[in-house]
Protein backbone atom coordinates (compact mmCIF):
# COMPACT_ATOMS: atom_id res chain seq x y z
CA UNK A 1 0.00 0.00 0.00
CA UNK A 2 1.14 3.54 -0.65
CA UNK A 3 1.95 5.76 2.32
CA UNK A 4 -1.08 7.92 1.64
CA UNK A 5 -3.44 4.96 1.89
CA UNK A 6 -1.57 2.76 4.40
CA UNK A 7 -2.86 2.41 7.93
CA UNK A 8 -0.59 3.21 10.83
CA UNK A 9 -0.78 2.55 14.55
CA UNK A 10 -0.02 5.64 16.59
CA UNK A 11 2.58 5.72 19.31
CA UNK A 12 0.89 5.65 22.71
CA UNK A 13 -1.02 2.37 22.45
CA UNK A 14 -1.69 1.05 25.93
CA UNK A 15 -2.96 -2.03 27.71
CA UNK A 16 -3.86 -3.00 31.23
CA UNK A 17 -1.81 -5.60 33.05
CA UNK A 18 -3.17 -9.12 32.62
CA UNK A 19 -4.47 -10.42 35.96
CA UNK A 20 -5.29 -14.02 36.90
CA UNK A 21 -9.01 -14.66 37.37
CA UNK A 22 -8.14 -16.35 40.67
CA UNK A 23 -5.34 -15.81 43.15
CA UNK A 24 -3.75 -19.17 44.05
CA UNK A 25 -6.90 -20.79 42.63
CA UNK A 26 -8.74 -19.76 45.79
CA UNK A 27 -9.51 -16.04 45.94
CA UNK A 28 -11.14 -13.73 43.44
CA UNK A 29 -8.63 -12.23 41.01
CA UNK A 30 -7.39 -8.65 41.23
CA UNK A 31 -9.61 -7.56 38.32
CA UNK A 32 -12.65 -9.62 39.33
CA UNK A 33 -14.47 -6.40 40.30
CA UNK A 34 -14.19 -5.01 36.74
CA UNK A 35 -16.47 -5.77 33.80
CA UNK A 36 -15.21 -6.19 30.24
CA UNK A 37 -16.43 -2.70 29.35
CA UNK A 38 -14.56 -1.24 32.32
CA UNK A 39 -11.32 -2.97 31.30
CA UNK A 40 -11.72 -1.79 27.71
CA UNK A 41 -12.54 1.71 28.92
CA UNK A 42 -9.36 1.81 30.99
CA UNK A 43 -7.29 0.84 27.96
CA UNK A 44 -8.96 3.43 25.71
CA UNK A 45 -8.61 6.19 28.29
CA UNK A 46 -4.91 5.45 28.81
CA UNK A 47 -4.29 5.24 25.06
CA UNK A 48 -5.98 8.55 24.30
CA UNK A 49 -4.00 10.23 27.08
CA UNK A 50 -0.75 8.79 25.74
CA UNK A 51 -1.29 9.55 22.07
CA UNK A 52 -2.27 13.11 22.99
CA UNK A 53 -4.53 13.39 19.94
CA UNK A 54 -7.62 15.57 19.88
CA UNK A 55 -10.46 13.26 20.95
CA UNK A 56 -12.79 15.25 18.71
CA UNK A 57 -10.97 13.66 15.75
CA UNK A 58 -11.98 10.10 16.73
CA UNK A 59 -14.73 8.99 14.38
CA UNK A 60 -15.24 5.37 15.34
CA UNK A 61 -14.36 2.70 17.91
CA UNK A 62 -13.93 -0.99 17.06
CA UNK A 63 -13.27 -3.35 19.98
CA UNK A 64 -13.08 -7.11 20.25
CA UNK A 65 -14.88 -9.19 22.88
CA UNK A 66 -15.34 -12.94 22.80
CA UNK A 67 -18.08 -13.61 25.35
CA UNK A 68 -20.72 -11.83 27.43
CA UNK A 69 -19.63 -12.01 31.04
CA UNK A 70 -21.50 -9.19 32.81
CA UNK A 71 -24.84 -7.45 32.60
CA UNK A 72 -23.29 -4.54 30.68
CA UNK A 73 -21.39 -6.77 28.21
CA UNK A 74 -24.10 -6.39 25.56
CA UNK A 75 -23.04 -2.72 25.20
CA UNK A 76 -19.40 -3.80 24.77
CA UNK A 77 -17.52 -1.39 22.46
CA UNK A 78 -19.97 1.47 23.09
CA UNK A 79 -19.57 1.01 26.83
CA UNK A 80 -15.79 0.95 26.44
CA UNK A 81 -15.93 4.14 24.35
CA UNK A 82 -17.76 6.29 26.88
CA UNK A 83 -15.81 4.82 29.77
CA UNK A 84 -12.68 5.72 27.82
CA UNK A 85 -13.72 9.36 27.67
CA UNK A 86 -15.13 9.59 24.16
CA UNK A 87 -18.26 11.58 23.39
CA UNK A 88 -21.75 10.22 22.90
CA UNK A 89 -21.56 11.04 19.21
CA UNK A 90 -18.78 8.47 18.54
CA UNK A 91 -20.20 5.21 17.14
CA UNK A 92 -18.74 1.90 18.26
CA UNK A 93 -18.65 -1.63 16.87
CA UNK A 94 -18.03 -4.84 18.79
CA UNK A 95 -16.39 -7.65 16.83
CA UNK A 96 -16.15 -11.28 17.90
CA UNK A 97 -13.84 -13.81 16.30
CA UNK A 98 -13.39 -15.63 19.60
CA UNK A 99 -9.64 -15.77 20.46
CA UNK A 100 -8.82 -13.57 17.47
CA UNK A 101 -11.27 -10.79 18.34
CA UNK A 102 -8.63 -8.22 19.29
CA UNK A 103 -6.73 -8.74 16.04
CA UNK A 104 -10.00 -8.77 14.11
CA UNK A 105 -10.82 -5.35 15.59
CA UNK A 106 -7.54 -3.98 14.22
CA UNK A 107 -8.31 -5.50 10.81
CA UNK A 108 -11.92 -4.28 10.72
CA UNK A 109 -10.91 -0.78 11.78
CA UNK A 110 -8.29 -0.67 9.03
CA UNK A 111 -10.73 -2.01 6.43
CA UNK A 112 -13.37 0.56 7.42
CA UNK A 113 -10.88 3.36 6.84
CA UNK A 114 -9.61 1.97 3.53
CA UNK A 115 -13.08 1.15 2.19
CA UNK A 116 -14.18 4.70 2.91
CA UNK A 117 -17.89 3.94 2.80
CA UNK A 118 -18.46 4.56 6.51
CA UNK A 119 -15.20 6.30 7.32
CA UNK A 120 -15.64 9.75 8.85
CA UNK A 121 -13.27 11.96 6.84
CA UNK A 122 -13.70 14.81 9.31
CA UNK A 123 -12.83 12.54 12.22
CA UNK A 124 -10.21 10.21 10.68
CA UNK A 125 -8.85 8.50 13.81
CA UNK A 126 -10.28 5.10 14.78
CA UNK A 127 -9.76 3.49 18.18
CA UNK A 128 -9.30 -0.29 17.98
CA UNK A 129 -8.48 -3.01 20.47
CA UNK A 130 -10.22 -5.48 22.71
CA UNK A 131 -11.06 -6.47 26.25
CA UNK A 132 -12.18 -9.50 28.17
CA UNK A 133 -13.24 -10.24 31.69
CA UNK A 134 -12.87 -13.99 32.00
CA UNK A 135 -15.04 -13.88 35.13
CA UNK A 136 -17.70 -15.78 33.22
CA UNK A 137 -20.86 -16.50 35.21
CA UNK A 138 -22.43 -19.73 36.27
CA UNK A 139 -25.69 -20.08 34.37
CA UNK A 140 -29.10 -21.56 35.10
CA UNK A 141 -31.08 -22.75 32.11
CA UNK A 142 -34.75 -23.56 31.39
CA UNK A 143 -36.33 -21.59 34.22
CA UNK A 144 -37.98 -18.78 32.28
CA UNK A 145 -41.75 -19.19 32.29
CA UNK A 146 -41.69 -21.83 35.04
CA UNK A 147 -43.16 -21.47 38.49
CA UNK A 148 -40.48 -20.77 41.07
CA UNK A 149 -41.62 -20.23 44.60
CA UNK A 150 -44.94 -18.37 44.57
CA UNK A 151 -44.83 -16.99 41.04
CA UNK A 152 -44.01 -17.76 37.43
CA UNK A 153 -40.47 -16.59 36.63
CA UNK A 154 -40.49 -14.11 33.76
CA UNK A 155 -37.76 -11.57 34.44
CA UNK A 156 -35.27 -10.59 37.08
CA UNK A 157 -33.17 -12.36 39.69
CA UNK A 158 -34.11 -15.79 41.04
CA UNK A 159 -34.32 -16.50 44.73
CA UNK A 160 -32.11 -19.60 44.91
CA UNK A 161 -33.90 -20.80 48.06
CA UNK A 162 -37.00 -21.43 45.97
CA UNK A 163 -35.29 -23.64 43.37
CA UNK A 164 -36.07 -27.36 43.33
CA UNK A 165 -33.64 -29.73 44.99
CA UNK A 166 -31.00 -30.96 42.57
CA UNK A 167 -30.91 -27.78 40.48
CA UNK A 168 -27.36 -27.13 39.29
CA UNK A 169 -25.55 -24.31 37.57
CA UNK A 170 -23.31 -24.67 34.54
CA UNK A 171 -19.96 -22.90 34.24
CA UNK A 172 -20.00 -20.67 31.15
CA UNK A 173 -16.19 -20.67 31.00
CA UNK A 174 -15.94 -24.44 30.73
CA UNK A 175 -18.92 -24.68 28.40
CA UNK A 176 -17.45 -22.05 26.10
CA UNK A 177 -14.22 -24.01 25.75
CA UNK A 178 -16.00 -27.05 24.30
CA UNK A 179 -16.45 -27.14 20.53
CA UNK A 180 -19.45 -29.26 19.46
CA UNK A 181 -18.25 -29.38 15.85
CA UNK A 182 -14.98 -30.98 16.91
CA UNK A 183 -16.71 -32.88 19.74
CA UNK A 184 -13.88 -31.93 22.05
CA UNK A 185 -12.65 -29.13 24.27
CA UNK A 186 -9.99 -26.67 23.14
CA UNK A 187 -7.29 -28.40 25.17
CA UNK A 188 -8.08 -31.72 23.52
CA UNK A 189 -7.57 -30.18 20.08
CA UNK A 190 -4.07 -29.22 21.22
CA UNK A 191 -3.47 -32.76 22.47
CA UNK A 192 -4.47 -33.93 19.00
CA UNK A 193 -1.88 -31.62 17.42
CA UNK A 194 0.68 -32.99 19.87
CA UNK A 195 -0.02 -36.50 18.64
CA UNK A 196 0.14 -35.53 14.97
CA UNK A 197 3.43 -33.68 15.41
CA UNK A 198 4.85 -36.23 17.89
CA UNK A 199 5.43 -33.59 20.54
CA UNK A 200 6.51 -35.03 23.89
CA UNK A 201 5.64 -33.97 27.42
CA UNK A 202 9.26 -32.91 27.96
CA UNK A 203 9.12 -30.65 24.89
CA UNK A 204 5.85 -29.12 26.05
CA UNK A 205 7.24 -28.46 29.53
CA UNK A 206 10.44 -26.96 28.13
CA UNK A 207 8.37 -24.60 26.01
CA UNK A 208 6.26 -23.62 29.02
CA UNK A 209 9.41 -22.91 31.00
CA UNK A 210 10.80 -20.81 28.13
CA UNK A 211 7.66 -18.67 28.19
CA UNK A 212 8.02 -17.92 31.91
CA UNK A 213 11.78 -17.31 31.71
CA UNK A 214 11.43 -14.95 28.75
CA UNK A 215 8.48 -13.10 30.28
CA UNK A 216 10.27 -12.60 33.60
CA UNK A 217 13.36 -11.31 31.79
CA UNK A 218 11.24 -8.88 29.76
CA UNK A 219 9.34 -7.66 32.82
CA UNK A 220 12.49 -7.18 34.91
CA UNK A 221 14.17 -5.32 32.05
CA UNK A 222 11.18 -2.95 31.88
CA UNK A 223 10.26 -3.94 28.32
CA UNK A 224 6.56 -4.07 29.14
CA UNK A 225 6.55 -0.76 31.00
CA UNK A 226 5.93 1.48 27.98
CA UNK A 227 2.83 -0.50 26.96
CA UNK A 228 1.21 -1.08 30.37
CA UNK A 229 -1.05 1.44 32.06
CA UNK A 230 -1.24 0.46 35.77
CA UNK A 231 -4.68 -0.19 37.22
CA UNK A 232 -5.74 0.97 40.67
CA UNK A 233 -7.66 -1.62 42.67
CA UNK A 234 -9.62 -0.53 45.72
CA UNK A 235 -10.29 -2.98 48.54
CA UNK A 236 -12.41 -1.49 51.28
CA UNK A 237 -10.47 1.41 52.76
CA UNK A 238 -7.20 0.71 50.93
CA UNK A 239 -6.08 0.81 47.32
CA UNK A 240 -3.03 -0.36 45.39
CA UNK A 241 -1.69 -0.33 41.85
CA UNK A 242 -1.39 -3.39 39.65
CA UNK A 243 1.63 -2.63 37.49
CA UNK A 244 2.61 -5.99 36.02
CA UNK A 245 1.09 -9.12 34.52
CA UNK A 246 0.40 -11.37 37.47
CA UNK A 247 0.88 -14.91 36.18
CA UNK A 248 4.66 -14.93 35.59
CA UNK A 249 6.33 -17.54 37.80
CA UNK A 250 9.32 -16.25 39.73
CA UNK A 251 10.96 -19.63 40.22
CA UNK A 252 9.80 -21.77 37.31
CA UNK A 253 11.84 -24.92 36.62
CA UNK A 254 11.60 -28.07 34.56
CA UNK A 255 11.55 -30.11 37.76
CA UNK A 256 8.45 -28.29 38.98
CA UNK A 257 6.82 -28.45 35.54
CA UNK A 258 7.35 -32.20 35.31
CA UNK A 259 5.53 -32.84 38.57
CA UNK A 260 2.26 -31.33 37.34
CA UNK A 261 -0.39 -33.90 36.33
CA UNK A 262 -2.06 -33.93 32.90
CA UNK A 263 -5.01 -31.55 33.09
CA UNK A 264 -7.26 -32.73 30.27
CA UNK A 265 -6.47 -36.30 29.17
CA UNK A 266 -5.13 -39.38 30.91
CA UNK A 267 -1.58 -39.66 29.67
CA UNK A 268 -1.84 -36.25 28.00
CA UNK A 269 0.97 -33.71 27.79
CA UNK A 270 -0.92 -30.51 28.62
CA UNK A 271 -0.76 -29.33 32.22
CA UNK A 272 -1.41 -26.17 34.17
CA UNK A 273 2.23 -25.30 33.53
CA UNK A 274 2.23 -25.43 29.73
CA UNK A 275 -1.23 -24.04 28.92
CA UNK A 276 -2.27 -20.41 28.64
CA UNK A 277 -3.21 -18.64 31.84
CA UNK A 278 -6.82 -17.51 32.29
CA UNK A 279 -6.66 -13.77 32.89
CA UNK A 280 -8.59 -10.51 32.59
CA UNK A 281 -7.34 -7.52 30.59
CA UNK A 282 -7.81 -4.92 27.89
CA UNK A 283 -5.82 -3.10 25.21
CA UNK A 284 -6.37 -0.25 22.77
CA UNK A 285 -4.61 1.73 20.04
CA UNK A 286 -5.41 4.52 17.61
CA UNK A 287 -5.11 3.90 13.87
CA UNK A 288 -5.47 6.16 10.84
CA UNK A 289 -4.27 6.70 7.29
CA UNK A 290 -0.67 7.79 7.23
CA UNK A 291 -1.45 11.07 5.48
CA UNK A 292 -4.19 11.88 8.02
CA UNK A 293 -1.72 11.34 10.85
CA UNK A 294 0.65 13.79 9.19
CA UNK A 295 -2.20 16.27 8.70
CA UNK A 296 -3.76 16.14 12.16
CA UNK A 297 -0.79 15.31 14.32
CA UNK A 298 0.24 12.13 16.05
CA UNK A 299 3.38 10.03 16.06
CA UNK A 300 3.30 6.84 13.95
CA UNK A 301 4.58 3.69 15.66
CA UNK A 302 4.01 0.97 13.06
CA UNK A 303 2.35 0.39 9.73
CA UNK A 304 -0.15 -2.44 9.12
CA UNK A 305 1.58 -4.18 6.23
CA UNK A 306 -0.52 -7.31 5.75
CA UNK A 307 -3.47 -9.26 7.12
CA UNK A 308 -4.68 -12.82 6.75
CA UNK A 309 -7.42 -15.03 8.14
CA UNK A 310 -7.86 -18.73 7.42
CA UNK A 311 -9.79 -21.78 8.53
CA UNK A 312 -8.86 -25.36 9.29
CA UNK A 313 -10.41 -28.51 10.73
CA UNK A 314 -11.86 -27.77 14.18
CA UNK A 315 -10.12 -30.74 15.82
CA UNK A 316 -6.76 -29.07 15.05
CA UNK A 317 -7.90 -25.49 15.57
CA UNK A 318 -4.51 -24.59 17.03
CA UNK A 319 -2.88 -24.96 13.61
CA UNK A 320 -4.89 -22.03 12.21
CA UNK A 321 -2.00 -19.52 12.48
CA UNK A 322 -0.07 -21.39 9.78
CA UNK A 323 -2.43 -20.82 6.81
CA UNK A 324 -3.35 -17.38 8.18
CA UNK A 325 0.31 -16.39 8.27
CA UNK A 326 0.83 -17.55 4.69
CA UNK A 327 -1.96 -15.18 3.65
CA UNK A 328 -0.64 -12.30 5.74
CA UNK A 329 2.87 -12.66 4.34
CA UNK A 330 1.47 -12.67 0.82
CA UNK A 331 -0.65 -9.61 1.65
CA UNK A 332 2.46 -7.80 2.90
CA UNK A 333 4.53 -8.91 -0.09
CA UNK A 334 7.32 -10.38 2.03
CA UNK A 335 8.56 -13.84 2.99
CA UNK A 336 9.07 -15.45 6.37
CA UNK A 337 12.82 -14.75 6.43
CA UNK A 338 12.05 -11.05 6.67
CA UNK A 339 10.04 -11.44 9.90
CA UNK A 340 12.12 -10.11 12.80
CA UNK A 341 9.73 -10.64 15.71
CA UNK A 342 6.74 -12.96 16.22
CA UNK A 343 4.00 -12.77 18.84
CA UNK A 344 2.30 -16.18 18.60
CA UNK A 345 -0.47 -16.70 21.13
CA UNK A 346 0.46 -19.70 23.23
CA UNK A 347 -2.95 -21.27 23.72
CA UNK A 348 -1.22 -24.54 24.61
CA UNK A 349 2.41 -25.61 24.30
CA UNK A 350 1.88 -28.40 21.73
CA UNK A 351 -0.29 -26.10 19.62
CA UNK A 352 2.39 -23.40 19.60
CA UNK A 353 5.18 -25.91 18.91
CA UNK A 354 3.27 -27.37 15.95
CA UNK A 355 2.88 -23.89 14.45
CA UNK A 356 6.52 -22.99 15.08
CA UNK A 357 7.67 -26.08 13.20
CA UNK A 358 5.61 -25.07 10.18
CA UNK A 359 6.64 -21.42 10.52
CA UNK A 360 10.23 -22.57 10.17
CA UNK A 361 9.33 -24.09 6.79
CA UNK A 362 8.15 -20.58 5.80
CA UNK A 363 11.55 -19.19 6.76
CA UNK A 364 10.58 -17.81 10.19
CA UNK A 365 13.36 -18.33 12.74
CA UNK A 366 11.99 -20.17 15.82
CA UNK A 367 14.18 -18.03 18.07
CA UNK A 368 12.28 -14.96 16.93
CA UNK A 369 9.00 -16.38 18.23
CA UNK A 370 7.90 -15.04 21.62
CA UNK A 371 11.28 -13.77 22.89
CA UNK A 372 9.34 -11.96 25.66
CA UNK A 373 7.17 -14.92 26.61
CA UNK A 374 3.51 -15.16 25.77
CA UNK A 375 0.21 -16.54 26.98
CA UNK A 376 1.58 -19.46 29.02
CA UNK A 377 3.34 -16.96 31.26
CA UNK A 378 1.33 -13.83 30.58
CA UNK A 379 -2.22 -15.05 29.97
CA UNK A 380 -4.86 -15.05 27.25
CA UNK A 381 -7.77 -12.63 27.86
CA UNK A 382 -9.67 -13.84 24.80
CA UNK A 383 -11.08 -10.67 23.20
CA UNK A 384 -8.06 -8.57 24.19
CA UNK A 385 -5.21 -10.87 23.21
CA UNK A 386 -4.89 -9.91 19.54
CA UNK A 387 -4.69 -6.22 20.44
CA UNK A 388 -2.25 -6.86 23.29
CA UNK A 389 0.10 -8.83 21.04
CA UNK A 390 -0.11 -6.18 18.32
CA UNK A 391 1.06 -3.34 20.54
CA UNK A 392 3.64 -5.57 22.24
CA UNK A 393 5.06 -6.47 18.83
CA UNK A 394 5.10 -2.85 17.66
CA UNK A 395 7.00 -1.63 20.72
CA UNK A 396 9.43 -4.57 20.54
CA UNK A 397 10.27 -3.76 16.93
CA UNK A 398 10.98 -0.15 17.83
CA UNK A 399 13.07 -1.07 20.85
CA UNK A 400 15.20 -3.57 18.92
CA UNK A 401 15.32 -1.39 15.77
CA UNK A 402 13.86 -4.17 13.64
CA UNK A 403 11.46 -3.86 10.71
CA UNK A 404 8.77 -6.57 10.37
CA UNK A 405 6.67 -8.25 13.01
CA UNK A 406 4.07 -11.01 12.92
CA UNK A 407 1.08 -11.21 15.28
CA UNK A 408 -0.87 -14.44 15.06
CA UNK A 409 -3.19 -16.71 17.01
CA UNK A 410 -5.39 -19.75 16.71
CA UNK A 411 -9.16 -19.51 17.07
CA UNK A 412 -11.60 -22.03 18.50
CA UNK A 413 -13.76 -23.72 15.90
CA UNK A 414 -10.84 -23.99 13.47
CA UNK A 415 -9.48 -20.60 12.40
CA UNK A 416 -6.37 -18.48 12.54
CA UNK A 417 -5.68 -14.77 12.14
CA UNK A 418 -2.39 -12.99 11.41
CA UNK A 419 -1.21 -9.40 11.08
CA UNK A 420 2.11 -8.27 9.64
CA UNK A 421 3.25 -4.91 10.96
CA UNK A 422 6.18 -2.74 9.87
CA UNK A 423 8.00 -0.53 12.33
CA UNK A 424 8.22 3.16 11.45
Amino acid sequence: MSKTSSIVILDGARRTPRADILIDNKEAGLFSRFTTTQLGGMAIKATLASTKIDKALVGHVVMGMAQHSHRDSIYAAKGMAWRGGLGQDVPALTVARICGSGAEAVAVGAEMILAGVRHDQERPYVVVGGAESMQYPFTLYEMRGKKIGEAVQKYGPIDTKTLPAGTHLQDMLLMSLYDPSAKMAMANTAEELGRRYQITRDQADAFGLRSHVNAKKARDAGWFAEEISPVTVETGTTSFEVKHDTHILEDASLAKMSRLPPAFEAGGIITAGNASAVVDGGAAMVIAKEDDVAKHGGKPLARIAGMGVAACAPEIMGWGPVPATKKALASAGIDGKQIDHVELNEAFAPQALACIRDFEKLGIDPERVNPMGNAIALGHPLGATGAVLTLTCAYALRRTKKRYGLVTMCIGGGQGISLVIESI
